[in-house]
């Protein structure tokens, strides 16, 4: 498999440092309000990315961070007359609902910063005995000229920072480059106990603290958005390489931006929404499906027209399924006809196609049309003539990759009884219609279709799916 490394700016083999297993740390939202379409991205991007490793047959241990204590969330906290530990639970929560119905997999670990006070304390400690950190009026911060290699993952130099950083002098700092690592506690603020007096950490070093406790000094892969290659990640990297000596991250994956119909998502735009709001009206499956149908480096448009393309896209899948599942359980011959061994021979092709292209930086909008080449497939092939271990084949297959990406799935919530009521009045239809009852069997349909159950009269029987 090859990966776009940002640090280097090509596609390189994937090795891991350990044979068969990846170490991943994935930047987490910062938990003081519904995640946005912005934080989506990343979140399905790279949890299709663990998905396709478990599948290659790694052990991947999956680390994703809550940011429970920060300005915004002290600010919400404010507002809503709660204290900042019960904002970041409440949205936490939350994070998961959204996250859940995203069809998104829970980390191998969800750290908190609040849960790694004292190991933030001993990393900076250590960044100030080997010289990278002081402290002044309470504050510590790292001083950025120290470490060499600062603006390699951004592909910065200095004179251009420090232009930038002219902009916004601060007293406390010994350079304008310096930055935070454990700030000094304001009034109406939470703090901890340090031996720099109360305070907080600064947002940088917690990934690279929480990072070390749970995957090690140097990790496989370190991802996040694009907006966090500068200056999260270029922070992390100076921090991380300047208390170990070691490489932090041997690969850098960054994915691309979110346009609203053509302009870059932004709450000052006004063109903001949260995944909640979305969900309102469209099923968040459906949202994965389209977040995946674009390669993750580029950006990607939404709107509300193309999540409707979007949705007829995803439906093709569902209905080439469901077609073949409806067939099949009406077939009785079990056996592979010899016209079928052929087939079948091209059948596996869609799973090479679909793995070259996974194996291609992760290129999810390849893998997807391959997977619409085989409904394709088994539309034109599967008949009612057809053996039920040559459907089943056909299926197998397209679980298997739709289960990568975790696209097309069945629902798994209950359905109190649904199923049952919907056969009910399927064969009551048909009663009615036998007996030339036309009137009642068109009243039934429409009590399905208000149920959101369509039917369709077919040679094989009555098939029926939600809408």
């Amino acid at each position: 498999m090859k990966i776009y490394n940002t640090m280097t700016r090509q596609k390189e083999e994937f090795v891991p440092l350990e044979a068969g297993k990846v170490k991943m740390y994935v930047c987490g939202p910062t938990v003081y309000n519904f995640i946005h379409l912005g934080n989506a991205r990343p979140f399905a991007v790279f949890d299709t990315l663990r998905r396709y490793f478990e599948y290659k047959g790694y052990d991947v241990t999956y680390i994703q961070n809550f940011t429970d204590v920060d300005d915004k969330i002290i600010k919400r906290s404010h507002e809503e007359g709660i204290t900042p530990e019960e904002v970041a639970n409440k949205y936490i929560e939350e994070y998961f609902k959204d996250c859940d119905a995203l069809g998104i997999k829970r980390a191998t670990v969800h750290p908190q910063v609040t849960d790694n006070i004292k190991y933030i304390i001993e990393f900076i400690e250590g960044l100030i005995a080997k010289g990278y950190a002081y402290e002044s009026e309470g504050d510590v911060l790292f001083r950025t000229r120290k470490f060499p290699d600062y603006g390699k993952l951004s592909h910065q130099n200095i004179e251009e920072l420090e232009l930038g950083a002219r902009i916004d002098v601060d007293q406390k700092k010994e350079d304008p480059l310096d930055f935070v690592l454990w700030k000094a506690k304001k009034e109406g603020e939470p703090g901890w106990k340090s031996p720099w007096g109360e305070g907080r950490p600064g947002w940088h070093i917690e990934c690279s603290v929480m990072s070390r406790r749970y995957l090690g000094e140097t990790i496989d892969i370190h991802a996040g958005g694009q907006d966090l290659q500068f200056p999260h990640h270029e922070n992390e990297i100076a921090q991380s390489e300047s208390c170990s000596g070691k490489t932090f991250a041997k690969y850098w994956m960054h994915n691309g931006y979110i346009n609203v119909d053509g302009e870059k998502m932004s709450k000052s735009l006004g063109n903001f929404f949260t995944v909640r709001e979305i969900g309102e009206k469209y099923d968040l499956g459906l949202v994965r499906f389209f977040l995946l149908s674009t390669h993750y480096r580029n950006p990607v448009n939404f709107s509300d027209t193309i999540l409707d393309q979007s949705k007829a896209g995803l439906e093709r899948l569902t209905n080439a399924r469901d077609r073949a599942e409806f067939i099949l359980d009406k077939l009785v011959e079990d056996n592979l006809k010899d016209s079928e061994k052929e087939l079948l021979k091209q059948v596996d092709s869609y799973r090479d196609k679909f793995t070259e292209a996974m194996d291609d930086d992760l290129n999810t909008a390849d893998a997807i049309s391959a997977i619409f080449e085989l409904a394709k497939f088994m539309n034109t092939n599967i008949q009612e003539e057809s053996s039920k271990e040559f459907v089943q084949k056909n299926l197998d297959l397209f679980n298997e990759l739709t289960g990568v990406l975790n696209i097309a799935q069945k629902s798994t919530e209950e359905d109190d009884g649904l199923t049952e009521k919907v056969e009910e009045l399927i064969a009551k239809r048909a009663e009615a219609k036998k007996n030339k009852d036309f009137s009642l069997a068109d009243q039934i349909r429409e009590e399905l279709t208000n149920m959101g159950i369509s039917i369709e009269d077919t040679r094989q029987g009555v098939k029926w799916k939600r809408i």
